[in-house]
């Protein structure tokens, strides 16, 4: 990014990254890193993209892409993994209105970054770019961060169980 895209970049999101809840992402583990680094990296991405492909509404997208996981794990404590993944776009949304106004586009993007989980189909190719993003960030995240992590556990098992046979 230029020097001129980081200083528009940064002023569309000033306002989240200092709000107190959003803020609370960091605590939260999501693909072997934070939540609200992936967050950051969905929202970095879709801003670049969404300039080379010369969209209009490149705030919305950068804004709706940083709020698209909007929640802390207290938030869906209660619900198993599947209805976690479907749930989670609605928590994140409930989270954005609380605290922005939030457009339909924004709402679009949010709602429906889930897709194909969510079985509903965004209604704009904004929202499909920012679903696209997410998925592509996230199977990055599980191929750098939480692979490693599972090798490692599984590199400890079988030292373990070869010096037990020792």
């Amino acid at each position: 990014m230029t020097s001129k895209d980081k200083n528009e970049f940064n002023e569309y999101i000033s306002d989240i990254v200092l709000n107190k809840k959003f803020n609370l992402l960091n605590k939260d583990l999501h693909h072997g890193i934070t939540r609200y680094e992936h967050s950051m990296r969905v929202a970095k991405y879709s801003y670049i993209i969404a300039k080379k492909l010369k969209l209009k509404n490149i705030k919305s997208i950068t804004r709706a892409s940083l709020l698209h996981d909007f929640y802390i794990n207290k938030d869906l404590e209660n619900l198993n993994s599947r209805e976690q993944l479907k749930s989670h776009p609605y928590m994140a949304y409930k989270n954005a209105i609380e605290y922005y106004d939030i457009n339909e586009l924004e709402k679009d993007i949010i709602i429906h970054h889930m897709f194909p989980v969510t079985h509903e189909l965004p209604k704009s190719k904004e929202s499909f770019l920012v679903s696209m993003v997410d998925k592509l960030v996230a199977t990055y995240e599980m191929i750098r961060f939480k692979a490693p992590l599972y090798a490692a556990t599984y590199y400890i098992f079988m030292f373990q169980l070869i010096l037990r046979g020792l």
